[in-house]
């Protein structure tokens, strides 16, 4: 079973407190329904007159254990309040070494979050070739790279900025997030993918 883990987050610019309490609900939720489907599925899918309802009840798990760990890298990343990316850092001479520039790939970041719907933008780092990939996760498992591994999550559901912001303001919610990012937590993300 999974638990639900604790954030401590400080007063963060541009992101109110509402908001996170609210999206920690959500997070919450996803532990919640990520642990109901591990304990329900296998019984429904055992039993023949059942079945169909647990292949169902598992082509959702997806879904809630994404979820849940996106939340936890994105909630992580605003932990112990905002830490600069230095040019010096690994993930900062990554960074510079394939986009040319931290503002390059920032660029390019937030472009990708301007996409229409629901989802997530990821940084990720293809551990097999140690190539940064921006891309854009429709919901939270549509679009995963299998194998690459995440080095920094920006929600982009309206329900992390809509109490702050208009759905036509989002741009001010992803520049709040990068007001707000603790990039040693992202530094540590990235040396850890890359073991």
């Amino acid at each position: 079973m999974y638990e639900e883990k604790k954030y401590n987050l400080k007063e963060l610019a541009g992101i109110s407190d509402e908001t996170i309490t609210e999206h920690l609900k959500l997070y919450t939720g996803y532990v919640k329904h990520t642990n109901l489907i591990l304990e329900k599925a296998k019984n429904l899918i055992e039993n023949t007159e059942t079945q169909y309802a647990g292949t169902e009840t598992q082509r959702r798990f997806g879904f809630e254990w994404n979820g849940m760990r996106n939340h936890e890298i994105y909630f992580s990343l605003l932990e112990g309040g905002p830490q600069n990316l230095t040019i010096n850092s690994n993930l900062g001479k990554a960074l510079e070494k394939q986009w040319g520039s931290f503002d390059s790939w920032l660029t390019n970041f937030k472009k990708i979050a301007t996409t229409r719907g629901p989802g997530w933008v990821v940084l990720y780092l293809d551990s097999s070739t140690n190539q940064l990939l921006n891309t854009w996760v429709d919901e939270q498992h549509i679009g995963v790279l299998n194998g690459a591994q995440p080095i920094l999550i920006l929600d982009m559901w309206e329900h992390a900025y809509f109490l702050d912001y208009h759905p036509a303001e989002k741009m001010k919610y992803v520049d709040a997030f990068f007001a707000n990012v603790n990039w040693t937590i992202a530094e540590n993300l990235f040396l850890s993918a890359k073991k």
